[in-house]
């Protein structure tokens, strides 16, 4: 029964924002759960293509550059999949940003910003996306869609980063009506929800020993997440060790969300 059940073996993977952190820890997991081929797009294109440069160590990862924030991007990207593939089996909407301020002085490009590439941007893209997700999907083999939220979209606490908490928010009820809707074409949608990883987006606290240290005594696992606590996840999510599952938010936060 065991057999294949986390297996990725055939499966076509999107991963936006796989350049680094979160989506970088994605992909190598996909391609070594055999994964046919990942796809990573990024902004930068320099740092996109050495990504995959380096991912490839691990199977084929391609690089596709492309700025998930503006519909040129995402349009860029669409038409590149079209042109390589007949069909895709998984799409991880990572791509996102933050915006820190205090409330008083934050400001509404920090909200509009934030908003459009964590919310706007996952909803289009999978929108564009679908026929290649639904062309291979069937009752026995289901396509999935990953969304990756936050545990700053469960607690009360924004930490001066409002647009973001609640952008999460958003992704985490994005996914319960994607998967409703969805379900009939046999795709499964599903959501992570980090609590702290190392990444560029973490930097200001992990460089701060003391502020660092401080949270996490408040961690009742008392570590920050590895890269293998998110990659396991997410393969769980693209295979069948999850094939009754969808509409679902799953916390990696190191019980985070329990005492927060």
């Amino acid at each position: 029964m065991l057999e294949g059940l986390f297996s990725l073996q055939g499966k076509v993977c999107v991963i936006t924002g796989g350049s680094r952190g979160l989506g970088a820890y994605m992909a190598q997991g996909f391609l070594e759960a055999g994964a046919q081929r990942v796809y990573i797009t990024a902004r930068k294109a320099e740092a996109c293509l050495a990504a995959a440069e380096t991912l490839s160590q691990y199977g084929d990862c391609v690089a596709i550059p492309a700025d998930m924030a503006s519909a040129g991007g995402i349009e860029l990207l669409v038409r590149e999949l079209n042109e390589r593939e007949e069909h895709i089996d998984v799409l991880v909407n990572n791509a996102g940003t933050g915006w820190g301020g205090q409330f008083g002085q934050f400001p509404e490009k920090g909200w509009d910003k934030v908003m459009d590439i964590n919310v706007k941007t996952p909803f289009f893209l999978t929108q564009a996306l679908t026929p290649l997700l639904t062309k291979n999907a069937s009752a026995e083999n289901w396509s999935s869609i990953i969304n990756i939220g936050s545990i700053a979209g469960i607690v009360g606490n924004g930490l001066d980063n409002f647009s973001y908490a609640t952008s999460k928010s958003a992704v985490h009820q994005l996914t319960r009506v994607l998967a409703t809707e969805l379900a009939s074409s046999h795709v499964r949608v599903n959501a992570i929800a980090p609590g702290r990883f190392y990444s560029k987006m973490t930097e200001f606290l992990s460089s701060d020993q003391e502020a660092f240290e401080e949270e996490v005594s408040q961690i009742p696992m008392h570590r920050w997440g590895e890269p293998s606590d998110i990659a396991g996840v997410a393969v769980m999510l693209a295979s069948k060790a999850s094939a009754f599952i969808t509409g679902q938010i799953i916390p990696i936060d190191g019980g985070t969300t329990l005492v927060a």
